[in-house]
């Protein structure tokens, strides 16, 4: 009896907090209708290949005498300069823009919440070491300087993406050490020093968990600016090469079909605004969530 007392005291605080955080993004409308859009990006992603209306054409298939139809039942957005169904490539564009986007925030929130939290932690030498270098990363813009790495390994979606997570790594390093410095002053960090607690035990276990709420709220702002980042790769020629449906590669593709077939760009460019847009607004939610400064009651 007495340890399930202790079991509810321990859970109903967390209890209370999971209702406080429904009901804020209950709230809020724009969370809403935004967390709705992105699951339904996600099972568009995940099942692409099956609702798409002419799978065959999301690469290589192609129909000549049908190039350029304007929308209609059959295409709902046309068909680009092959003939290709635009809508089954704009649906198989999800998935390859949501995987890509969500490998290069992964990755740049690993390395660069890592190297903030040990340079946060551990402080001296390392700490200037890292912070150093990480200012070097910050010194260029981050689109010019996936540019650049892209122009040197060669123009791909793979290269792109890790493109992205050299040029956004160094923003989580920052984040996360000013949030570790902060952390590490506090009374358990202490006492688990105390008590003789390794150095990585205590990142790891105390510090990093207690950090990761700004980090999450960052990583969710940053999905729409990621795909907007490989969007504008693809269209420059330095991203997702043909035959690839990817968004970015649709609209520059289209652009020398701008004056007979506009909605050959208008479709995709309205793909990447609804996801962009989507999760940006899902980012303002989550902060407004896990943020107690910014919580609204």
């Amino acid at each position: 009896m007495f340890k399930n007392m202790i079991s509810m005291n321990t859970l109903a605080p967390k209890i209370k907090e999971a209702k406080l955080s429904f009901y804020l993004l209950n709230k809020n409308i724009l969370t809403r209708a935004a967390l709705i859009t992105v699951l339904l990006l996600i099972l568009v992603a995940i099942f692409a290949l099956y609702i798409a209306p002419f799978p065959e054409h999301i690469f290589l298939g192609n129909d000549p005498a049908n190039s350029l139809n304007p929308p209609s039942w059959k295409n709902l957005c046309g068909t680009d300069e092959l003939g290709r169904d635009i809508f089954s490539r704009i649906l198989y564009g999800t998935s390859i823009s949501l995987r890509a986007a969500v490998t290069a925030v992964f990755f740049a929130v690993t390395i660069g919440s890592f190297l903030g939290a040990v340079a946060g932690s551990v402080g001296g030498w390392l700490d200037e070491l890292i912070m150093r270098v990480t200012d070097i990363f910050l010194s260029f813009p981050p689109l010019l300087l996936s540019i650049s790495i892209v122009a040197l390994m060669g123009p791909s979606l793979n290269n792109a993406t890790l493109a992205i997570v050299v040029s956004w790594w160094p923003w989580y390093t920052r984040l996360m050490r000013g949030q570790a410095i902060s952390v590490k002053e506090k009374q358990f960090v202490k006492a688990a020093e105390a008590i003789g607690t390794s150095r990585m035990k205590i990142i790891f276990k105390h510090i990093v968990p207690n950090c990761i709420s700004p980090i999450i709220i960052q990583a969710s702002m940053d999905m729409g600016a990621v795909i907007l980042s490989l969007a504008g790769l693809s269209f420059l020629g330095l991203g997702a090469q043909p035959p690839t449906p990817e968004w970015g590669l649709m609209v520059s593709t289209s652009k020398n079909y701008f004056m007979n077939a506009p909605w050959y760009s208008l479709f995709p460019g309205i793909a990447i605004f609804i996801t962009v847009l989507s999760f940006n607004l899902l980012g303002d939610g989550m902060r407004e969530i896990l943020d107690p400064k910014t919580r609204k009651n």
